[in-house]
């Protein structure tokens, strides 16, 4: 079997005095999805952060192709091909779409996306690329941080919770689009709090609770039950987490 393209292994991070992530290992293979779920505060965006290299754990490794790069800075990570889309958007608001764009160009992979391609995936983008993004409506400016960090060309994409704050139809565009995503080669981590959005795209789910797993498997073989009791806690022993079927 071959090697992960992404391993987290015993990764413990802290803010503070907090234990935010306590000993969590999982992996992501190529062409892949995996959705991490869990509650608000569950520890999901600190994890993808830290995969980012926005926070610097505590303990464990961050794999890259069999590379450990758990120490390299955020731009570093981009060059090797971990792109994210932080929650919340966090477009530069006094610049143009296009120029949101070529900002996630300025390190990028040689691959299938540029700004051009960005325009054919969301084509009423072409008509607004002069716009401010803080012009922009919420599923709009989702839509150009999801382009910002394509055009990176990255290997993995990171999705720290793609729904937040946005209409159902609008949720329901934007998750359509992974599948064409993953079909040019990109393996997509997705942190989500909404579980049916999650699972219902994942090849594989790794659930948090306060920080912990606390379920992991192929959504078609876990039961509603399994992961309720994953994500609120209820009848679940701390030290013993429920793993579905692989």
């Amino acid at each position: 079997m071959s090697k992960p393209l992404l391993d987290v292994h015993g990764l413990v991070v802290h803010h503070g005095q907090l234990k935010a992530i306590d000993d969590v290992s999982f992996s992501l293979n190529e062409g892949e999805v995996l959705a991490v779920i869990g509650a608000n505060g569950a520890g999901k965006s600190t994890l993808l952060r830290t995969v980012a290299g926005l926070h610097r754990p505590t303990e464990g490794s961050i794999s890259l192709d069999g590379s450990d790069i758990a120490r390299l800075s955020p731009h570093r990570r981009v060059a090797l091909g971990i792109s994210l889309v932080p929650e919340g958007r966090r477009l530069f608001s006094t610049m143009t779409l296009e120029e949101n764009l070529r900002v996630g160009a300025f390190h990028a992979k040689k691959g299938p996306f540029d700004i051009e391609r960005i325009y054919e995936l969301f084509n009423w983008m072409p008509k607004r690329r002069r716009q401010y993004a803080w012009q922009l409506s919420g599923g709009e400016q989702q839509a150009v941080a999801i382009g910002r960090a394509l055009v990176a060309n990255p290997r993995v994409l990171l999705l720290d919770e793609l729904s937040l704050g946005l209409a159902p139809i609008v949720i329901e565009r934007i998750y359509a689009l992974v599948p064409e995503i993953v079909s040019h080669g990109v393996s997509v981590l997705i942190v989500e709090q909404d579980v049916a959005q999650g699972v219902a795209v994942a090849d594989r789910v790794h659930c948090l609770l306060e920080g912990k797993t606390s379920l992991t498997g192929v959504p078609a073989d876990l039961t509603s039950e399994q992961i309720d009791h994953a994500y609120f806690g209820a009848d679940l022993a701390p030290s013993s987490p429920v793993q579905g079927s692989e």
